[in-house]
């Protein structure tokens, strides 16, 4: 079943904001500007201060294997902070650097991602079932 990022979304990053408390704490301390925001879909991946949520470009839903979700975002950032901000602050998160931009926890695959040609830069955001 396949969901856009409309009123279900809303209200799945509402609960997930009460729900990650912890993590916001982390986030401060690792400089996130806008601590508490997270990408749509999760309560456990930060969205980059300088980075706007594109919530007509994303999809969330649920297998049987495990949730999938993609999102992306923009901003005017530079591709090498962007990716030094996941790189440091993910781990924080539970999250296990498998090398790249690819991270590993509880059964799931994270990959970032940038689609070139994108001014401002685009960041897509993948979790899928992994192990």
């Amino acid at each position: 079943m396949k969901h856009g990022f409309g009123r279900l979304a809303g209200a799945m990053v509402a609960v997930a904001l009460v729900a990650a408390m912890p993590a916001r704490a982390v986030l401060a301390e690792a400089g996130a500007g806008e601590a508490g925001a997270f990408v749509a879909g999760t309560e456990d991946l930060p969205l980059m201060a300088g980075l706007r949520q594109m919530p007509d470009q994303g999809v969330v839903f649920e297998t049987a294997q495990g949730r999938i979700v993609e999102a992306f975002a923009v901003g005017f950032l530079d591709r090498a902070r962007v990716e030094r901000f996941y790189v440091d602050s993910l781990p924080q998160l539970g999250w296990r650097h498998a090398g790249g931009l690819t991270f590993r926890r509880e059964g799931e695959v994270l990959t970032l991602s940038f689609p070139q040609g994108a001014d401002p830069l685009t960041v897509r955001f993948r979790i899928a079932p992994g192990s």
